[in-house]
């Protein structure tokens, strides 16, 4: 079985394997991400046996559950459907893919952890499955990991470069130590084209086979459709008519000044009250990413926002480009000008970015006094604000939370942007390509530096 792809999750799965505790295993994440692939890939090179059932395309396998969930009768009733199928305690991973068509799949893995006789994996597209009740099932006695689209580091991968030159990026940044002229071009190169393409496996594949952008945009406005015929197949107790609508109105609301979604302003008569879930059904599916407004630039992160203050970016950047009009695509995809979008683009890639490292996405924006900041984090002990440029203007709103009193939580901050490795005695800068490293980093050492 073949593999191009190296993937991040590759080397939990290994450690998962070695773990002699580990319970059964659910790998969730928005539709076509790799997921399957990736589980394909470390079953095949790990066990001797593998039982593999897809509840989507093997829809009979749904009643293997139907007289109990012990193990033995739920081995009783493959080998019912499929006599040939060997059952080898100690060699023997089961792959219940597409968990979403049979969540009677999660009660069972409170038994398979019980029993211990076989490894399990349940793959699952966040749209469709009730989570809270999987949860409430098997509590305890499963682990739970959540996959995403390929990030920058993977993209490199892909490119080729080895793990070697990546740790050496990491050092320059631990170092405050600038990348050399050539790294920042070809890097910066790079970077547009994963901005471009976004991190869909099917999208890169194709872009590293063809050595361009041939073939690309019609993957991604299939990916597109096929996420307008998810909402409609999934969506249960909204009206699947307006979540319709907050999907496809993301890219005009990024393109505005304030970038802030507005529901009033998606639909004639619109009203907030009548969209009561829709956002949030988006968000838990994994097709976008909620960034909320804070009340006040402070500690506590959770807590201390305006949930109906909000912007949204897409999941995957090269979703966005690919929603935009034609001629805006093809400014994009021909002269890589990726800030003629009024900065959306980078906002979105960097809140992508950090969403792939576990944060959570908070800005914030005030008139009295006039501040905005794109992004907040923090580290062990103070908030961190990230401003986004897509050009080299000035940064008045972080040198206001950095020199003023009134924010003691913000003893630093970073600028992100096409800028090299520094530092001015208030606020790092760091080039896009590099924010898939904050997380590290902001552990590891800025928090000792200051």
């Amino acid at each position: 079985m073949d593999k191009l792809l190296k993937r991040k999750i590759d080397a939990y799965l290994i450690a998962w394997k070695k773990n002699p505790d580990r319970k059964p295993l659910i790998i969730k994440g928005a539709r076509q991400i790799g997921k399957t692939r990736s589980i394909e890939w470390f079953a095949y090179q790990n066990y001797k046996n593998i039982i593999q059932i897809n509840f989507v395309e093997q829809t009979k396998y749904k009643n293997i559950f139907e007289d109990g969930f012990e193990v033995d009768t739920i081995l009783k009733n493959i080998s019912l459907l499929n006599p040939e199928l060997k059952f080898i305690p100690g060699e023997t991973i089961f792959f219940f893919d597409e968990l979403q068509a049979c969540p009677n799949c999660a009660t069972s893995l409170k038994f398979f952890n019980l029993d211990g006789r076989f490894d399990v994996i349940c793959s699952g597209s966040l749209m469709g499955i009730n989570y809270k009740e999987i949860e409430s099932n098997s509590v305890g006695y499963k682990e739970d990991y959540e996959m995403y689209s390929m990030d920058f580091e993977e993209f490199l991968w892909a490119k080729g470069y080895a793990e070697d030159f990546i740790e050496e990026l990491y050092q320059h940044m631990l170092d405050v130590k600038p990348l050399a002229k050539l790294q920042m071009e070809v890097l910066f190169e790079l970077f547009r084209d994963y901005v471009t393409i976004g991190g869909m496996p099917e999208v890169v594949n194709t872009y590293i086979k063809n050595k361009n952008f041939s073939g690309t945009l019609g993957i991604q406005k299939q990916l597109l459709k096929d996420y307008e015929e998810d909402i409609t197949k999934y969506v249960e107790g909204l009206d699947k008519a307006k979540v319709k609508a907050v999907y496809n109105h993301i890219s005009t609301f990024l393109a505005k000044e304030n970038k802030r979604f507005q529901i009033t302003k998606i639909a004639k008569n619109a009203r907030n009250r009548d969209y009561i879930g829709c956002v949030e059904w988006l968000a838990d599916a994994g097709v976008i990413n909620v960034c909320y407004c804070l009340n006040l630039p402070e500690l506590p992160l959770k807590g201390n926002y305006d949930s109906k203050l909000y912007k949204i970016y897409y999941k995957d950047t090269g979703l966005l480009i690919a929603s935009l009009d034609e001629e805006a695509q093809e400014d994009l995809r021909a002269n890589k000008n990726l800030g003629t979008y009024k900065g959306a683009i980078y906002e979105n890639i960097v809140g992508d970015m950090l969403v792939k490292q576990g944060y959570n996405l908070y800005y914030y924006s005030s008139d009295r006094p006039s501040l905005e900041m794109d992004f907040f984090v923090r580290d062990a002990d103070s908030l961190v604000p990230i401003e986004v440029k897509a050009n080299d203007s000035a940064t008045a709103s972080l040198n206001k939370l950095l020199s003023e009193d009134k924010y003691p939580d913000v003893k630093y901050g970073i600028k992100l942007g096409y800028k090299n490795i520094g530092f001015n005695g208030k606020f790092y800068t760091f080039p896009y390509f590099l924010t898939f490293f904050l997380s590290f980093l902001l552990k590891r050492f800025l928090a000792e530096k200051c």
